[in-house]
């Protein structure tokens, strides 16, 4: 198989719409199979998970297939998939769980690369025991993040290292092997936030080197939910709060109350759909593998293609630079606010969001203060005609 980006669309009903959709980032568009099996879930004959009655062996058996599939897509066991309402409930409920471990004159470290999902939880955990929060800077001119940035800042004290493994703003992609070495050499644990990342290539919780790794599936053609990928012995270790009468067994120590079944298997499908992108050989992570790599190869050829066009635009300027990124794309226009921008776009039926999406430091960062700039998102079913379009969107603008 091959990446046929024309068939791919034709799942997407949302595309029949003729609009150009470049805010994927945000929240990609869903497949008919996802939203098939969201409501065939929701309609069929389903309980409480239990094995007394065959409503209730049907919803245990969804959430073992969610985590099954959640386990191949991210590299990681299934019984250390958590799932919750999002990315933000995850790293919040983690965060309060690990402070317990902590004490006054420990060390937390954030970087201001990340989503605020993955700084404030860290921040005020560390203020309400009385730990000390070390930030991270990264290159604006270059927008890389260094594993020797990180390195400067640990010491002996180090508890947690909080990165993203994908900037959702500028797509920077940090040399995350090399930063879990550093961390774990420390003594310290990598909590990643894997949310932009997993939407763009294939991912490997354990061979990144990452302890807990979460990420949204909506960001990859799912539903809205937050899934969280841990280390099995290390959740084990973790004592969350929770209800007296709840099950203490791992993973479902860390989920609070009754989960969404339809959403989870929403996700399942998403996981599958991904994994028949360019592939149907071998097991499904081997063909998530070879799916994402060839999903990675399409972006990346349009991302290319965007700024090889964009560049000859002295009004435009790209803020993404980084060797490595996702096909993520940051840029402002001479004379127009960003808002601006996104309007003009959008009469075109271009749709780019615009704004710091919750990226507050590295927008501060990057001098474009609080509102940022426009994001051009690639998604899976992107292809050169929405290229086009919002190239010619772009230059129509930039000549004013």
């Amino acid at each position: 198989m091959k990446y046929d980006v024309q068939a791919i669309r034709e799942h997407f009903p949302s595309l029949t719409s003729g609009v150009a959709f470049f805010d994927g980032p945000g929240g990609s568009q869903v497949s008919q199979t996802v939203a098939d099996a969201v409501s065939a879930t929701l309609t069929s004959p389903i309980s409480n998970r239990g094995t007394s009655t065959a409503s209730a062996r049907r919803a245990d058996d969804v959430v073992r297939a969610a985590r099954a599939a959640m386990g191949d897509l991210l590299g990681s066991d299934p019984q250390g998939i958590v799932f919750g309402r999002s990315m933000t409930q995850l790293t919040y409920d983690f965060a309060r769980t690990l402070a317990k471990w902590w004490a006054p004159g420990d060390e937390v470290v954030v970087t201001r690369l990340d989503h605020d999902a993955n700084i404030r939880p860290w921040i005020q955990a560390a203020a309400k025991v009385g730990a000390k929060v070390r930030w991270v800077d990264f290159d604006p001119e270059t927008s890389e993040l260094t594993a020797e940035a990180i390195a400067a800042v640990l010491s002996d004290r180090t508890r947690v290292v909080a990165v993203t493994g994908a900037s959702n703003l500028i797509g920077t992609r940090p040399p995350i092997e090399q930063i879990a070495a550093q961390v774990h050499a420390a003594g310290a644990l990598l909590f990643l936030d894997g949310v932009h990342l997993a939407a763009h290539c294939a991912v490997d919780r354990a061979a990144l080197g990452a302890d807990l790794l979460v990420c949204s599936p909506y960001k990859f053609g799912g539903p809205h939910c937050g899934v969280l990928a841990g280390r099995v012995d290390l959740l084990e270790e973790l004592t969350p709060d929770k209800l007296l009468p709840s099950t203490n067994q791992v993973p479902e120590r860390f989920e609070l109350g009754t989960l969404p079944y339809e959403l989870l298997a929403g996700a399942h499908a998403a996981v599958d759909f991904l994994a028949g992108l360019a592939s149907d050989e071998g097991t499904r992570r081997e063909r998530l593998e070879a799916s994402m790599s060839a999903l990675e190869e399409h972006e990346t050829a349009l991302r290319e293609h965007i700024e090889e066009h964009v560049a000859k635009l002295s009004a435009v300027h790209i803020h993404s630079r980084a060797a490595s990124r996702t096909p993520t794309i940051l840029l402002s226009v001479d004379g127009f606010t960003a808002a601006e921008v996104q309007g003009h776009l959008a009469e075109l039926d271009v749709y780019a969001a615009a704004g710091s999406f919750y990226a507050l430091e590295a927008s501060r960062a990057l001098g474009l203060g609080d509102d940022g700039a426009v994001r051009i998102g690639l998604s899976m079913y992107n292809d050169e005609a929405d290229a086009d379009r919002l190239i010619a969107g772009l230059t129509s603008l930039a000549a004013g």
